[in-house]
């Protein structure tokens, strides 16, 4: 019931779960907000104990109810239980720490578990196969991006000038950048008409340098997957992601699903 979803009892379990730690990240939250704590400074306390007795319980049947402790102890979920537990007892001795308790956010990374969301892990490995087979062009889409970003910048400074709030080269790369990707803070801003019409020109490039990454990547993506197909018979389990390898099939050979479903 505790490491399994495939009863309704476990899936109860790790629902009920989910539903405290988001309620202890609320409580949190609600914590460092000054005039929340100051109004309900006990009713938060009191909650956070509650939290932290249950997640304690939690922890320790986790271990007491497998074959090998350490295996869970030692695990990315077992670590992250146990830095979700610890600091509130921690501020006792530190002030402060009751806040680290923000790593049950991670915990939250069960709901894949519970909603059988691993069926897009395959999906994740194509798009991280791409990520990698796109890293050099676009490392040189960066580099180019900035070379365009000290050019533009150095002529904003020698078009604008310090007068106009481009105190130096660097501070003018700095406006060129922010505007080059379209975020523009506003806190300065060409005045000379020339340099107006640069910035007009660096913002309508901006638009075709965001796209530019996006193409490189998508066009990996759209690579590997066409190689991943022919390489395989094109069938998937579509509960687990795993590949049938079987035309003739009707049950998944890892998760037990019904592919005729």
């Amino acid at each position: 019931m505790i490491y399994g979803t495939h009863t309704p009892a476990g899936k109860l379990f790790d629902i009920i779960l989910l539903i405290v730690i988001l309620y202890s990240i609320i409580v949190v939250m609600l914590e460092s907000v000054p005039r929340f704590d100051i109004r309900y400074h006990k009713f938060l306390d009191i909650s956070e104990w509650i939290v932290t007795v249950l997640f304690t319980i939690e922890y320790i049947l986790r271990i007491i109810c497998i074959k090998k402790p350490s295996k869970y102890i030692f695990s990315f979920f077992g670590v992250v239980d146990f830095l979700s537990t610890i600091p509130k007892y921690l501020s006792f001795f530190v002030v402060g720490s009751q806040y680290i308790t923000a790593f049950r956010a991670l915990r939250l990374l069960r709901v894949f578990r519970i909603l059988k969301l691993v069926r897009f892990v395959g999906e994740s490995n194509n798009l991280l196969r791409a990520l990698r087979a796109s890293r050099a062009k676009i490392f040189i889409f960066v580099f180019f991006v900035l070379i365009v970003s000290v050019l533009l910048g150095t002529v904003m400074y020698l078009v604008e000038g310090p007068e106009h709030g481009f105190n130096s080269i660097p501070h003018s790369i700095y406006w060129t950048i922010v505007t080059l990707t379209t975020v523009g803070y506003g806190d300065i801003s060409p005045e000379t008409g020339f340099g107006q019409f640069l910035a007009t020109l660096i913002m309508i490039i901006g638009y075709g340098i965001i796209a530019v990454p996006t193409g490189i990547v998508s066009a990996e993506y759209t690579r590997s997957t066409k190689k991943q197909n022919v390489e395989s018979d094109g069938r998937s389990c579509s509960d687990c992601g795993c590949e049938i390898q079987r035309d003739d099939a009707k049950f998944c050979r890892k998760c037990g699903h019904n592919l005729e479903d």
